[in-house]
């Protein structure tokens, strides 16, 4: 029985996701539109990879965005979870307020966003009105600030998200501890170094991996209010995976920019997993 209870998981794991992932691999070495049938031309689309600079531009693009989303998301996040930790007057109110953008569709909040950065719209509007007319921008159109105004967005969303992850792992903490770094004449930044950030591990651990898997799988923001323009200046890895399939029909070379996407997440997620383990036994 318990045999059975292990391999139905396994069989189900394996049929939706192990599968896809071989097909999807099998793919990439292949030339297909999507109709006729496929052609083996083996690692040919990686070697297209190198020489395409869109791929490179995306690629870079995308580096940016992991850096950014995933550092100021994180930053941010175990901000807000250190001073909302505590429960009062109010702090209820202000944990969901921050965590209400999470349930929002990220099309309803890229259209909202959209509709802020408009030539005539609020943003330019305020600046206006603090006598900021110089700063008066056209952010979506200008290739210098398209990526980082769509990162806004995703930030806006993903902050709350990981305070919450944070919020559990600090409540999960044993209040003893703070007591007796108290006792020992710890500071606040010496209980925050020594004692909240080590028991924090675990939780790096899965902030880490959600914020990797979001930053690479990040579409709908980008999509919605700019499509990768101008001029692919805010182009991702997945808005060109996406526009190679389904746009210009070409499925083999955008399978292959799925794998590049899926390398990059396992690798850094494993380095990390890594260096994670090997100072818990040291």
């Amino acid at each position: 029985m318990l045999l059975f209870f292990l391999l139905v998981p396994l069989a189900v794991e394996a049929f939706w996701v192990f599968w896809p992932a071989l097909q999807g691999f099998w793919l990439s070495l292949t030339n297909w539109d999507g109709v006729s049938p496929p052609t083996f031309v083996g690692f040919g689309n990686f070697s297209e990879l190198l020489g395409d600079p869109i791929f490179r531009d995306s690629a870079l693009n995308t580096l940016i965005w992991l850096v950014l989303f995933g550092g100021l998301s994180a930053v941010g996040g175990l901000g807000l979870a250190l001073l909302l930790q505590r429960e009062g007057k109010g702090v209820g109110f202000y944990r969901a307020a921050l965590f209400t953008p999470v349930v929002f569709s990220l099309v309803a909040t890229s259209l909202i966003w959209q509709a802020l950065y408009q030539p005539d719209g609020l943003l330019n509007q305020l600046l206006g009105g603090l006598g900021l007319e110089s700063w008066q921008h056209a952010w979506l159109a200008d290739p210098d600030t398209a990526l980082y105004a769509v990162l806004i967005p995703a930030l806006w969303r993903q902050v709350g998200y990981v305070m919450v992850l944070y919020l559990a792992g600090l409540k999960g903490i044993d209040p003893s501890l703070f007591e007796a770094a108290k006792i020992d004449g710890a500071g606040r930044w010496q209980q925050f170094r020594f004692v909240t950030w080590p028991q924090l591990r675990s939780v790096n651990s899965v902030v880490l991996s959600v914020i990797i898997i979001d930053s690479l799988r990040s579409f709908d923001v980008v999509w919605s209010m700019t499509k990768g323009g101008p001029y692919h200046s805010s182009e991702l890895l997945s808005t060109y995976m996406y526009a190679e399939a389904f746009q210009s029909l070409r499925l083999g070379y955008a399978s292959a920019l799925a794998v590049v996407i899926f390398v990059l997440a396992f690798g850094v997620i494993v380095a990390y997993l890594v260096r994670a383990f090997r100072e818990d036994d040291q």
